[in-house]
């Protein structure tokens, strides 16, 4: 088996994650916030360009302005095994979430390079330009580019700037010594597809430190809906208007958010729903609110719970403005189905980490990752990785080296054991 131990390939990973997190690959000079198609992604994709030759790679662009570092196998025909993560991150983020499944991608090649060893199929590791939906009003625009889910008219989303898609794609220029852009080759009809889609990522979570474990095997990512609701009152005179006249808003979708909780609690389980932004109207300290427009994030593991959870909140919300004399309007933003990792990846992965002397955690992803996206395209597996405290999203992201290199040689078991296979 390959070791990556010489390397240090965990410690690099971290190191090269935490050069990524400041400028020129952050759009601000205070905090990270790494958005598509922006200056610092392409000083990012510059520079992860540069490892990926290191690597022993070739590097070019896809046509959506992913970077693809490709390490060819015994077979440069066969089905590529893809590993990666997303390169954009939120607003004053960490610098783990994404990128680090990118690095360690990079590390499990570096690895098998220095080695000299080919696999029977070529590895691809893939730095995917947005997931986090921080520019455009969508999320993982990339993955869905690659998977062949994303549709036409995603061209003319425009950002805050009134910028589209597509004229930033055309504006976007990074120079990588690359083959000319071009279509994904393994989505070309003379080219096969792809063998699977392995994504790296921190847990984002506090389950596997509650535990004491580094590491943990994701069966599925929960189902994901996110709804926009805006309520509708009457803006009038904070002094003259006697509270008991009111049609205030926002005590009215106070009351909603708090119903929200209450039903997310009494269901249990892994089920969650979250208010994370709300815009109050006119938003004068002496008015009244008239108008109030909330998000509703809801997801579980179970579909089914997921939706009867979203028509409860949206009952108890209709009771609630009748009640107030208010009225509201909802409109669904995104739909997200639960995407179960491929069994029979997520068995040679469990197997991995027993190899590598970790427990073989199964672990259901609260979050939503790219893999869910591309499990359309071919067989995902996914590897959950410590953080500290479970923070993510945040500057506090944080990781140790040793757990990093404990991924990285459950990595390489899982390719090793995924080569096994494919030699049959």
């Amino acid at each position: 088996m390959v070791s990556a131990n010489a390397f240090s390939g965990g410690a690099r990973a971290v190191a090269r994650c935490d050069a990524l997190g400041v400028a020129p690959y952050s759009d601000a000079a205070d905090m990270l916030i790494r958005a598509y198609l922006t200056p610092a992604h392409a000083a990012a994709l510059e520079r992860l360009s540069e490892w990926m030759h290191e690597a022993g790679m070739q590097a070019r662009l896809d046509p959506a302005a992913n970077l693809i570092g490709r390490y060819e196998g015994e077979s440069p025909d066969a089905p590529a095994l893809i590993i990666g993560s997303h390169i954009d991150s939120v607003r004053d983020a960490g610098r783990y979430d994404g990128p680090l499944g990118i690095m360690l991608g990079m590390e499990a090649v570096a690895a098998l390079h220095a080695a000299g060893r080919r696999m029977p199929f070529p590895i691809e590791v893939i730095a995917l330009g947005d997931e986090e939906g921080s520019r455009f009003p969508a999320s993982m625009l990339c993955s869905r580019a690659i998977a062949g889910t994303l549709k036409a008219e995603a061209l003319d989303v425009a950002d805050r700037d009134g910028t589209t898609l597509s004229d930033a794609l055309s504006a976007f220029a990074v120079s990588v010594d690359t083959a000319p852009l071009g279509v994904r080759h393994f989505l070309d009809a003379a080219h096969p597809p792809a063998l699977a889609f392995f994504e790296p990522h921190i847990e984002q979570g506090p389950v596997l430190e509650a535990e004491k474990l580094a590491l943990g095997a994701v069966s599925g990512i929960a189902a994901q809906l996110r709804l926009e609701v805006t309520i509708t009152g009457r803006a009038g005179h904070a002094g003259t208007n006697a509270m008991n006249l009111r049609r205030d808003a926002l005590t009215g979708a106070a009351e909603a958010v708090l119903a929200i909780e209450r039903i997310a609690r009494e269901k249990g389980g892994d089920l969650v729903a979250t208010v994370g932004r709300m815009q109050v109207s006119p938003g004068a300290v002496n008015v009244v609110p008239g108008t109030v427009t909330f998000s509703i994030d809801i997801r579980s593991g179970d579909e089914s719970v997921r939706d009867e959870a979203a028509a409860r909140i949206l009952a108890a919300i209709d009771e609630i403005v009748h009640a107030r004399g208010l009225s509201y309007s909802s409109n669904q933003v995104q739909d997200l189905s639960g995407s179960p990792c491929d069994s029979e990846l997520t068995v040679l992965l469990a197997a991995a980490l027993t190899d590598t002397g970790h427990s073989p955690r199964m672990l259901v992803s609260g979050a939503g990752h790219d893999t869910m996206v591309m499990s359309a395209l071919c067989p995902t597996a996914m590897l959950f990785i410590r953080c500290k405290d479970g923070i993510s999203h945040n500057p506090a992201e944080s990781v140790t080296a040793e757990d990093c290199e404990a991924a990285l040689q459950a990595m390489l078991a899982f390719i090793e054991k995924l080569g096994e296979r494919e030699r049959g």
